[in-house]
Order: C-alpha cells, then structure tokens, then sequence
C-alpha cells in the first residue's frame, strides 16, 4: 500500500492554497475530513472538519486512479490561502495518517505508475524554474521534439535489431546483399542524428542555466555604469576613483528572451595594491569562463587584453565625449548614446550561443551521457564483422536509450531527477 502523501500545489500568499492528496488512503482520508466525496472531477464546496472543530470551507475535487496525476487515487483541497488554514488542515492530514511530500515525491510516482516518463518529468521542472521567454519555449517545445527524436530513435534500433537477427538466424541463406547494407545506412544515419543532438547540447544547457557576460576593461572605462545601464538598477557602486570595483559584481537580465548574467569586474592596469591585484586576478578567471567578453575602452584610448578562446564585443564607452571611434560600437551610458544598438548586439550573441535549430534538445547533463551511449554502441555496431557482437552492441544501444527516458529505471538516476523538484511536484 502507497503511503498517502500531501503538500500545497500552489505559491504561498495567495487568495487560496490548493492542497494535493495522493495515495490509497487519499479518498479515506478526505472523506473523514469533508464528509461525502463528490463525483469524480466535480468541484463541491465542503466543510473541512476535524476533532469538532471547522477549519475551513474548501471547494474539494476527487481524482480515482488511474486517472490523475500520479496514477494514484488523488484528492485536491482549495483552501482559503491563509497560514494559520493551511497548518490547521496540515496538522487534521497527519493525524489521519497522511504525511508532508517530499520534494518532488508526486511527479516521482507518476514516473513509477507510468503517467510521466523522465524527460517529460524533466521539461515539467525547466518549465516551472524557467525566468524568460526562451526558456519557456524551450520546456515546451524541447520536450516533444527529444520525445519524438526518441521515438524514431527506438524504432530505428529496433527495425536494426530485427534485421540482425534475421543475418545470425540464416547464415547460410543467400539474403539479398542489400540487407547489411541498409543495416548499416540505418545505423550510421540514428548516429549522426543523435551526435547532431550531442553538438547542440551545449547550446541548450546554456539557456537552461544562463549565459555569463563579463564586462572587462581598464579603470574609469565606465564598466560599472555601463552595468547599471543594462540592468536598469544601481547595482555596481560608480565613482571616478580608480580600482573602486575590487570584486565581482553583477545581474541577472534578460536579454532577447535569453537569462544572462553580466558582471561587472575590476579595472586591468599595473598596480601596487595587493587587493587590487586580487581583483584583477579573479576578473581574468571570470573571464576566461564567460561566455561572452564585453571589452570596454573610453573613447581615444587602447583597449586591455582580454583572455583567449572567448567571444569579444568591442564597446567604446563615453561616447558624448565625442571624436572617432574606428568602427567599434560606441555607447554612452549617461546620454543612452548607442544603448539600443549595444543590447540589440547582446541579444544577438545570446540567441546565437543558445541557439538549437534543427536539432533534438539535449538541456542535461544525464540526456547527453544517455544519448552518447547510445550512439557510441551504434558506432561500435558499424564496426562489428561478427553479427553476433553486433547483435550485442545493438542491445546496448537499446539500453541506453532506454535510460533516457526512464523506461529502464536506475534507483540513483531516479533520486538525481526528482531531488530537484519543488515541494508540491
């Protein structure tokens, strides 16, 4: 028997609190606090009672497996939105025997009751930590085309395998040469299809988590202001006394839909000062690991070398000052001088380093190793003379797709997915 288990589905501090109920002693549970249960997927209004006392009038809808979330008997409890409702009815469900979910405990038993595969349970949580545009279209969109890349995926090793056996089944049949061959097509086209996947990867865990901005530049090149300007706050302290910046200091925007965080750093010159030494330092290290420079230079002055092996936006600060600039995209933060074109080149690069097309949309690090077992095995496959290895390797592929989806389940994968999830999922 599955515990019953609940938790609010809803954010605190609204007008209501909606309660989850799932398990076998859900309906029990509920009808000794609301009396008679309504008709399956019929919201009545109840008096939710408990030890003689009312502790709130909730609209009350009834779930009967399999057909609910969790694939479990499930009941939901509007509740005003109050804390002192919410403890009161919390404290009425454990003494009837329910306990507080734990996070990510209900999409965890749809997965295991077959209402939800992994990556399905994957794109649910993208989509409810997604802050932009882009990412929200990325949990919606990416999960059907990696479901539907799955799908021809499965099918093609499966028509693979079939077409194997039939080589070890009869040896000694003279089956049309055409057979290996297009054995062999078909698993060189599942392999680039799923290393096209692998090169887009990168892209989509980056919109997932953000791209990095750094800002570098000498002293007085008007970093910190440049910052505010694109954050639209005072984030970064502004001051025309050199090395005001000593650390890191950043904010999260968004920039064409794409999460970013720009950091502003310490201002790259010769110095003296062990703690303006530091804060160079660790600008260098910040920008060696961004994944897109803005290298910042006042107008008529040299621009500081920046780390090798990233993208460089070239920007010309005080540009009110007035006078040539070469070319460079010139900006003043004060006067809004050049800020437009400035974000609109930002949010260029950011689609463009997040950019997915074409491709099935990998956005973790678990969907990656699954998809490069499976089409490492296809690769070994290819190679195989014997088509008894073959045979072999073919499985293998099939195993490791299966993880991708849950459908061959590892106890350790399962924690690693749904310990993310909030409370309430």
């Amino acid at each position: 028997m599955s515990e019953t288990i609940f938790a609010p589905i809803t954010g605190r501090g609204g007008a209501v609190t909606v309660v989850r109920l799932s398990g076998e002693g859900a309906r029990a549970i509920a009808a000794a606090l609301a009396g008679a249960l309504p008709a399956p997927r019929r919201s009545v209004l109840r008096a939710l009672r408990w030890q003689g006392r009312v502790l709130d009038h909730a609209l009350v809808v009834s779930f009967i497996a399999p057909h609910s979330f969790t694939g479990e008997d499930c009941i939901e409890l509007s509740l005003h939105g109050g804390r002192a409702v919410f403890a009161a009815v919390s404290a009425a469900l454990v003494g009837l025997g329910a306990r507080p979910a734990e996070p990510g405990e209900f999409s965890r038993r749809a997965h295991l009751n077959g209402r939800l595969d992994l990556l399905a349970a994957e794109a649910m949580a993208d989509l409810i930590a997604a802050e932009t545009e882009a990412q929200r279209v990325q949990a919606v969109a990416g999960v059907d085309g990696l479901q539907a890349a799955c799908a021809r995926w499965r099918e093609g090793i499966r028509l693979a395998l079939a077409q194997q056996e039939a080589l070890i089944d009869f040896p000694d049949e003279d089956l049309p040469t055409e057979v290996e061959a297009g054995l062999l097509a078909r698993l060189g086209a599942l392999r680039d299809e799923m290393f096209a996947a692998l090169g887009k990867a990168p892209a989509a865990e980056r919109l997932r988590e953000g791209l990095e901005f750094v800002i570098l530049g000498p002293p007085n090149a008007g970093k910190s202001t440049l910052l505010n300007a694109l954050a639209g706050e005072e984030v970064a302290i502004v001051s025309e006394i050199p090395g005001t910046t000593r650390d890191a200091v950043g904010s999260r925007v968004d920039l064409g839909g794409v999460p970013v965080h720009l950091t502003d750093t310490a201002g790259l010159r010769v110095t003296e000062d062990f703690l303006e030494a530091e804060g160079m330092r660790r600008a260098r290290a910040r920008a060696e690991r961004a994944d897109l420079i803005i290298a910042v230079a006042p107008l008529g002055q040299e621009f500081a070398p920046v780390p090798g092996g990233v993208e460089v936006l070239r920007v010309v600060t005080k540009g009110d000052l007035g006078g040539a600039a070469g070319g460079e995209l010139v900006v003043s933060a004060a006067s809004g001088l050049g800020m437009d074109a400035l974000r609109a080149a930002l949010a260029e690069a950011a689609a463009r380093l997040t950019d997915t097309q074409g491709a099935a949309v990998l956005t973790r690090p678990r969907q990656v190793a699954c998809v490069r077992d499976t089409a490492m095995a296809l690769e070994r496959a290819m190679a195989e003379l014997e088509p008894e290895l073959r045979g072999e390797e073919l499985r293998a592929a099939a195993h490791a797709l299966g993880r991708l989806t849950g459908a061959i389940g590892v106890e350790e994968i399962l924690d690693a997915v749904f310990s993310g999830f909030c409370i309430g999922k």
